[in-house]
């Protein structure tokens, strides 16, 4: 049996209850390509052993070689339209004809258009734009962009945060599983505590989350020399959401100590939340933010950094250079994406279905002793699995059987920090879906408890 004290994050892979998975998984073709995937792909923690073998995707759904379907709510953030947006491809077949490669010494006006669109959606002076081919590079070059700019190579992030899985995003980043047994990474990097208001090491003082905040201004005054902040709106992976206060202050500090708030929005932005970009929700503005995932359309790998105009200083350095950095299939496939969610009011759609998930997941927390905590905003939910007077790891043991028992009835979800269940359906996820999918989590959940 896997030691579970130290899993935090992604699928529990090497566990008995996933051994048991592959009884259910008995079809002989699939058990082939399986076998075939750990043969001839490297393994790796959080994905090794795959689960399935899939053969086509299409709206919320993905589908696997024997036509076993799963409605996903994880889709690694990029499916935010669903799988296959008939808008999105079509439109991406049409740039296929024309443009489908644009070499880095030259431009190309799905790109420009791309650039323009951002900075309209965006705070007035935040509009110069950086592409890249994945969220990880966009990180990569935000950090650099703040030594730039301030002349200091220190950052302060969050214990448990992720940033992306190259060696500048996982010394940026706080878990465990990426940086263990890498040996030196990126120096001046301060880590924090998240902000959290269930659970957290600061709660018995009674006020909130408001004491991490006041924490990083300790940090700042101590260390010296701190040139970012770099932190998720609101954390994704187990849905910690901030207070205003929180916010607030974290603003007010980073102004007043000349440190550049750099929002990592990668998961979260284009209507997560029910808002374009997280930290609308709040009435405050970073000084760089990084995007990716979902900016593709679920289609075309596409990442960018957005920062101040006063920050467009660093001609003498390349930020990215990256061969991919001005691809018009990507530009296409996210202007595409923009005009998608404007024409079908994904955004009001978003704010109706957070009410719905608010009155449903109230009643899952009323009916079943298992559930510590619900969280959630827009189509992003966290339900925390405690057990009274038991260990953590029976609260790991607990998520592990609701996934599973989900899986086997067609639902696809993360499970992050060991026991908090993160469910993100595709923002077209009709009622009728929503509904099928709670039946099924409620049904994985009475499982759960009669089980522990």
């Amino acid at each position: 049996m896997t030691e579970t004290h130290n899993r935090t994050e992604g699928d529990i892979n090497l566990s008995a209850a996933r051994r048991n998975w592959y009884s259910v998984m008995n079809d002989p073709d699939t058990q082939h390509y399986l076998q075939e995937d750990a043969e001839y792909f490297l393994h790796q923690a959080l994905s090794t052993p795959c689960l399935d073998v899939l053969a086509s995707c299409e709206g919320i759904y993905l589908t696997d070689i024997q036509g076993k379907r799963y409605m996903d709510f994880h889709g690694n953030n990029v499916h935010q339209l669903g799988y296959r947006n008939p808008y999105i491809v079509d439109k991406i077949k049409q740039q296929l004809d024309v443009l489908p490669f644009s070499p880095r010494r030259f431009t190309n006006v799905p790109a420009i258009e791309l650039a323009k669109k951002l900075g309209s959606l965006l705070p007035a002076d935040l509009n110069r734009v950086l592409f890249a081919p994945g969220g990880t590079s966009s990180i990569s070059m935000a950090l650099k962009l703040a030594r730039v700019v301030t002349g200091k190579h220190k950052v302060i992030s969050l214990w448990d945060s992720f940033h992306g899985a190259s060696l500048d995003a996982i010394s940026a980043g706080g878990e465990l599983d990426f940086r263990k047994d890498m040996g030196p990474l990126m120096p001046g990097v301060e880590r924090i505590p998240p902000p959290m208001t269930y659970r957290g090491p600061f709660l018995a003082a009674g006020s909130g989350d408001l004491p991490y905040a006041e924490y990083l201004e300790y940090v700042i005054q101590k260390e010296g020399d701190i040139g970012a902040f770099m932190i998720e709106t609101i954390r994704n992976t187990d849905v910690q959401i901030p207070s205003q206060a929180y916010w607030n202050r974290v603003r007010e500090i980073c102004t007043k100590h000349k440190v550049l708030l750099i929002l990592d929005e990668i998961p979260i932005a284009f209507g997560r939340t029910g808002k374009m970009f997280a930290f609308e929700h709040y009435g405050i503005e970073p000084d760089i933010i990084c995007l990716g995932k979902g900016l593709g359309g679920g289609v075309m790998p596409m990442a960018a950094i957005v920062a101040r105009n006063e920050y467009n200083v660093a001609r003498s350095i390349s930020l990215g250079h990256f061969t991919h950095e001005k691809s018009p299939l990507g530009s296409v496939a996210a202007l595409a994406m923009f005009e998608f969610m404007e024409q079908n009011h994904i955004l009001e759609k978003v704010q109706q279905d957070e009410r719905f998930m608010a009155s449903e997941m109230e009643k899952l927390m009323d009916k079943f002793p298992l559930i510590g905590d619900v969280r959630g905003i827009g189509l992003l939910w966290g339900v925390e699995l405690v057990k009274d007077r038991q260990t953590r790891e029976k609260a790991i043991e607990a998520a592990e059987t609701v996934m599973y028992e989900c899986l086997k009835n067609g639902l696809s979800f993360k499970v992050s920090q060991g026991n908090v269940l993160q469910l993100s359906p595709p923002l077209i996820i009709n009622r009728v879906e929503l509904k099928e999918a709670l039946r099924i989590l409620e049904n994985a959940l009475s499982t759960a408890s009669g089980v522990l």
